[in-house]
């Protein structure tokens, strides 16, 4: 290891020690979900939004609101609605009679954390709206255009087990959400501990701030300079490609696949790698840092076939062909 990556591994031992202090924070709310804890620090060291997905009761809201208290950020949560507006989302302009003149009314996207909750069950204006925030950290009102906090982050909810008054997100939405996580329920051991902690009329627990948004910002440049080999970029570009062209790759998922990830993908996955290996504590990043982010990075964005269905093959299986297949540098 030469010089200059001894020293960004040295950085980062040192500042990746607040992502303990979170931890552990977030500990005193929440009974396990370490996997979504660490999926929601890999949003806020990249800025990229995030996609959770998983039935109701399992503290997903919780969990955002919580994070949001351990860094001082302004959060919002918004219940999406197949009548919501996008004025409800975004703000509007109000009129004065007194005078004759407008002023803007800034809706709920202007926090640092948003909750969209439920994010299927809101029609496609309101989902367009949504994408021009995320997509741009700006929203337009009237004639005028307003920029969005820093950090900015959205995290969506859906269910996927009702489908009934749903509003199924387009790919090309979809496609901007930089991690599509699946939920689990807790373990027996977990759920004895939530039955201990919860099961009171009244939670008293507080959160402690133990980072600040700024400390955040400036981590995120650090983030940046994490070392990554010209082996391992191959690696990623070969990963993505193989859900493109498998028969390349001698990979038997021609037939299961109808399109594959997009070029955001190579971005998004060499993005979340890197602060996979902030959070592991190191200033380079390995194979293994790919691999365990790869999932939450491509499930959404493979499109499986028709037949793939008829043989209850599923993105996560046809991701998990593709780096069981994909030569490891």
């Amino acid at each position: 290891m030469d010089t200059g990556i001894a020293a960004i591994n040295e950085q980062v031992k040192e500042a990746s020690a607040f992502a303990y202090r979170l931890r552990e924070q977030i500990g005193t709310v929440i009974v396990g979900q370490r996997y979504l804890v660490d999926r929601l620090l890999v949003g806020l060291l990249t800025g990229g939004h995030i996609l959770l997905e998983g039935v109701p009761g399992l503290a997903k809201t919780l969990s955002v609101k919580t994070l949001a208290q351990a860094i001082a950020a302004n959060f919002r949560r918004i219940q999406f609605t197949p009548d919501l507006l996008p004025a409800d989302l975004i703000g509007t302009m109000i009129y004065s009679p007194r005078d004759g003149s407008f002023t803007t009314r800034k809706g709920p996207i202007f926090a640092q954390i948003v909750l969209a909750d439920e994010i299927n069950r809101a029609p496609a204006k309101v989902q367009s709206a949504l994408l021009e925030a995320m997509q741009e950290h700006q929203v337009t009102i009237g004639d005028e255009t307003h920029p969005l906090p820093d950090p900015f982050l959205v995290l969506a909810t859906q269910n996927p087990i009702e489908q009934e008054g749903t509003y199924p997100l387009p790919e090309a939405q979809v496609d901007r959400f930089m991690l599509k996580l699946r939920i689990g329920y807790p373990s027996r051991e977990e759920e004895r501990q939530i039955l201990d902690r919860m099961a009171v009329t009244r939670n008293h627990q507080r959160v402690s701030t133990v980072v600040t948004t700024d400390e955040i910002l400036r981590t995120r440049a650090l983030v940046d300079q994490i070392y990554i080999d010209d082996k391992i970029k191959d690696y990623v570009v070969n990963i993505v490609f193989a859900t493109r062209e498998p028969q390349a790759y001698q990979l038997d998922l021609g037939p299961l696949i109808e399109y594959g990830a997009s070029p955001r993908a190579t971005l998004y996955l060499t993005l979340a790698a890197k602060a996979h290996a902030f959070l592991q504590g190191r200033g380079y990043v390995t194979p293994q840092d790919v691999k365990s982010i790869g999932p939450d990075v491509l499930r959404h964005r493979v499109i499986v076939s028709y037949e793939a269905e008829a043989e209850e093959v599923d993105a996560d299986e046809v991701v998990r062909r593709v780096f069981e297949g994909v030569p490891v540098p």
